[in-house]
């Protein structure tokens, strides 16, 4: 790298979603004038954010969402299919080839979480995947996922629990809500009955 003082990747990111403050926002653009190489890797982090967010469209991602998110998605058209298990309780479900965006609601007081994660387990409660340090809205009643629709297209029939889980500073954790999803394979395919 021939820039002797190259900007962070996180600087540029924040740059391009336009979340620095003024001055620091005023000394990235005068250096990206100057300077073609810390140009060409904005470039990059644009393409990659694009990517991103088109991969999210296409509900491609597990992550959480907001209502917003999942408004815009249908507001552009796409086939939203949304379950919202009773807390502590489970549903059935299940996806059709028309589906293009899978989300899940989970309710909860999150009035008192510092931190939240958000525990994907099977039916035998074993955790499979964890998102932690998701983002919440304290004052919301539910958290809302975005499951991959590429994956429960393919996904054979099967039991998820999700589970919310407040953690302390001390890395306590505190069960704030658990839900079960009946996942029913209708898609034909490799994974179908």
């Amino acid at each position: 790298m021939s820039c002797a003082t190259p900007i962070d990747a996180a600087v540029l990111a924040d740059y391009w979603l336009a979340a620095l403050p003024a001055g620091e926002e005023d000394a990235v653009e005068l250096h990206l004038f100057a300077c073609d190489e810390c140009g060409a890797r904005l470039s990059e982090i644009i393409s990659l954010a694009e990517g991103i967010r088109d991969l999210a469209r296409r509900g491609s991602l597990l992550l959480v969402v907001s209502d917003t998110f999942v408004d815009r998605l249908v507001e552009e058209g796409l086939r939203v299919r949304e379950y919202a298990p009773p807390h502590g309780g489970s549903i059935a479900c299940t996806v059709t080839a028309e589906d293009d965006v899978l989300i899940g609601r989970l309710s909860a007081d999150l009035s008192r979480a510092k931190q939240v994660d958000l525990c994907l387990c099977n039916e035998l409660h074993i955790e499979r995947i964890r998102l932690a340090d998701i983002p919440f809205d304290p004052a919301a009643d539910a958290v809302l996922f975005q499951q991959s629709i590429t994956y429960a297209k393919a996904a054979p029939s099967e039991t998820t629990v999700a589970k919310l889980v407040a953690v302390d500073e001390a890395g306590g954790e505190r069960l704030l809500g658990e839900f079960t999803f009946h996942h029913t394979r209708t898609l034909p395919g490799p994974g179908a009955p």
